[in-house]
């Protein structure tokens, strides 16, 4: 602690600053790192002869560069460009260091910011609050979250979009340029695959910019996180595509303008009414909530719709579509209700449909303190200040988002519960949807009264039917209306994948259930393209290696795909991602592997399955295997704005086969699992 304290006293010395010097190169301590932290600061012209406060941009760098932001370009790009903007504006500019020993060859050349899987040391985000309190205290800012924004390249792109995703209520607007689609995040040992794509309800209260340059390496993966924030109607967001011919930051100023827009929004100095957040740490705090989860193995909570009168909590072992974690889990409130008071706690089990009610005193601050289990709660506070809410649509599937066959009338799992002590009346239940590809009857479910804690099932009054094409699943989304007697009209938003019209079945399958077997799988040649097969040996599953999913066991399936995506991928195996709407299915695990010699951080995400002990014999359980292959597509003719390109797209694609695993008559003692139409391997 000495040493601290004394290099704080060196450190933290006035500097004279040189009014021609457009940066400097400081350091503080850092607890975090117990030890003196890097960083450069732009400051505006004028800064030390006037008393003006200012806001402050931080910018996070990419791969292979730290703080002084010049590995790719010698210092000639990027600095100029942050110099010349807050040469011209009242901003202040911070580049942190994302400096990590042991995964750095030199000064340059390493991998920043400790966001990897395995091995990590330090927490980045616990570091940012310690930055931000040593900038606001050392220089002239303004210290409301709506005067703080976060902006970065690449890996320090996803850096921008993950820390204003952890802390909504620090910071006010965000942007990155081609961010890095995927990294791991949470406690040391409880690490889970972060991507932005999978949380855009945490950006609902920060402003969202995305850039993206045409030519640039990721630009699938940078699509698929704009498709995200696109469709996310509750966030403030904007998209720019600049004609260039790699992985850079373009349009810094025009960016960074979009900041300076944000600082002069006055609607993000408001705490919002309504909000959602979720998070990996088994501690967090947002919006003055306080969180303790506690249990085995890594998950996420997730707070949803959260308002004075209550909130969804439900956690999952992976993002988006993992299932509930064992937790523990403790809310404690910020000071909203009245010192003392007597408050009714309505807890409804998403899991179990089980409904309780018990009562909690607000403490001497009017704090509440909820305490409940990880497998999901709809609760409601009803007490002094805290009114009830309205009727509440609960979740229509287990999973991320609701998956419908075409060409045939679906039920839709609509059910509306009632949240509060006083019966609901005139419940009105309506749907509408802007897809073509969605046909709606144009009937509405009515309700004359829905009793305290009651919950009506409407899936047998509300139905629709889907239109697809070829491919892979296709989004859509329908719009439900609710209306009752006495209380405010409220519109929700479900969205479903709507199955290809045609899938096939595998060219050939093998089922992994703790059997070791020996794949050719494809391997890319290189950045120009190119590639073949190698041979891959697994162990995976746990059963009696037999190559049948029976009662009990869990497996991998491995799928055959006569041509992948790379033109010199033929006859390749795959391991696949299984989804199920069966209740004897479940999957126990997701696989996270990188694929392939990509040099990117995303992941290829299969399954390992579980087929229940109570599975009934007989039964037919239809599931769709998805599997992902890869290609780097390099054409080196093709100019992006003056220039060739610089490197090969790094490009993936889906592939989606029809399959049943049927589970065994009495008396024949195992099942069997085969393609739901002829078996293409005959």
């Amino acid at each position: 602690m000495r040493v601290l304290l004394a290099v704080a006293a060196i450190l933290l010395a006035p500097t004279t600053l040189l009014s021609d010097q457009p940066f400097y190169d400081r350091v503080h301590p850092s607890r975090i790192f117990n030890g003196p932290r890097h960083y450069r600061i732009f400051l505006p012209r004028g800064y030390e002869s006037s008393a003006k406060v200012y806001p402050v941009i931080y910018y996070f760098h990419g791969h292979s560069d730290r703080y002084t932001l010049e590995r790719y370009d010698n210092g000639a790009d990027t600095v100029p460009k942050i110099a010349d903007f807050v040469a011209t504006h009242d901003v202040i500019v911070v580049a942190p260091d994302g400096y990590v020993a042991r995964s750095y060859s030199a000064f340059y050349g390493g991998s920043p910011w400790d966001i990897q899987q395995r091995d990590v040391e330090y927490d980045f985000g616990e570091y940012f609050r310690e930055l931000v309190a040593h900038i606001d205290g050392s220089y002239r800012t303004l210290t409301d979250r709506r005067h703080r924004a976060t902006s970065g390249l690449s890996m320090g792109g996803y850096m921008s979009l993950w820390l204003s995703a952890r802390y909504p209520d620090l910071i006010g607007s965000a942007s990155s340029f081609n961010p890095g689609p995927e990294f791991f995040a949470g406690d040391r040992d409880h690490r889970v695959l972060w991507r932005p794509k999978d949380h855009v309800a945490n950006h609902e209260q920060v402003m969202i910019r995305l850039v993206r340059a045409s030519g640039d390496y990721i630009s699938q993966y940078t699509e698929e996180t704009r498709m995200a924030y696109a469709r996310a109607p509750k966030v403030s967001f904007e998209y720019r595509q600049d004609e260039y011919h790699r992985h850079w930051a373009t349009s810094v100023a025009e960016t960074f303008d979009f900041h300076m827009r944000a600082f002069a929004t006055a609607s993000l100095d408001n705490v919002p009414v309504e909000w959602s957040h979720d998070d990996p740490y088994a501690h967090f705090r947002v919006w003055n909530y306080d969180v303790e989860s506690t249990g085995p193995g890594p998950g996420i909570t997730y707070l949803g719709d959260v308002t004075q009168n209550g909130f969804r909590l439900t956690t999952r072992k992976w993002a988006p579509d993992g299932p509930p974690s064992s937790r523990e889990i403790t809310v404690t409130t910020p000071s909203r209700y009245e010192p003392g008071a007597t408050y009714t706690i309505v807890d409804r089990g998403l899991s179990n449909n089980e409904l309780r009610r018990h009562t909690i005193n607000a403490d001497a601050e009017g704090r509440l303190t909820v305490a409940t289990d990880g497998s999901g709660h709809e609760i409601s506070i009803i007490g002094p200040g805290a009114t009830e809410r309205l009727p509440v649509l609960l979740p229509v599937t287990n999973s991320d988002v609701l998956r419908v066959s075409p060409g045939v009338r679906v039920n839709l799992p609509i059910r509306v519960y009632n949240p509060g002590l006083k019966a609901i009346t005139n419940l009105t239940v309506s749907l509408r949807s802007d897809y073509a590809t969605v046909q709606l009857p144009g009937e509405a479910a009515r309700v004359p009264v829905l009793g305290p804690g009651e919950t009506v099932d409407l899936s047998d009054r509300l139905a629709a039917t889907f239109v697809a094409g070829a491919g892979y699943y296709a989004p859509a989304r329908i719009e439900i209306t609710l209306a009752c007697e006495g209380r405010a009209q409220q519109a929700r938003d479900i969205d479903v994948l709507i199955e290809p019209s045609l899938v096939p079945p595998p060219l050939a399958v093998e089922i992994l259930d703790g059997r070791t077997a020996t794949f050719s799988v494809f391997r890319q040649k290189g950045n120009q393209g190119g590639g073949g097969s190698v041979q891959r040996t697994v162990t995976e599953g746990r059963g009696n290696g037999n190559g049948v999913l029976e009662p009990g066991e869990q497996a991998t399936i491995w799928v055959k795909v006569q041509q992948g995506l790379d033109p010199f991928d033929k006859g390749n195996w795959y391991r696949a991602k299984i989804y199920s709407t069966s209740p004897w299915l479940t999957e126990a695990q997701d696989i996270e592997e990188q694929k392939g010699l990509e040099w990117t951080s995303a992941q290829q995400r299969t399954s390992v399955v579980e087929l229940s002990r109570a599975v009934p014999a007989g039964a037919v359980i239809p599931i769709m295997l998805d599997n992902e292959s890869w290609s780097f597509w390099w054409t080196p003719d093709v100019r992006y704005g003056p220039e060739t390109l610089y490197q090969a797209f790094q490009l993936h694609e889906h592939h989606l086969h029809r399959y049943e695993i049927k589970v065994a008559p009495p008396g024949l003692g195992t099942s069997v699992a085969k393609p739901s139409t002829l078996d293409a391997r005959r």
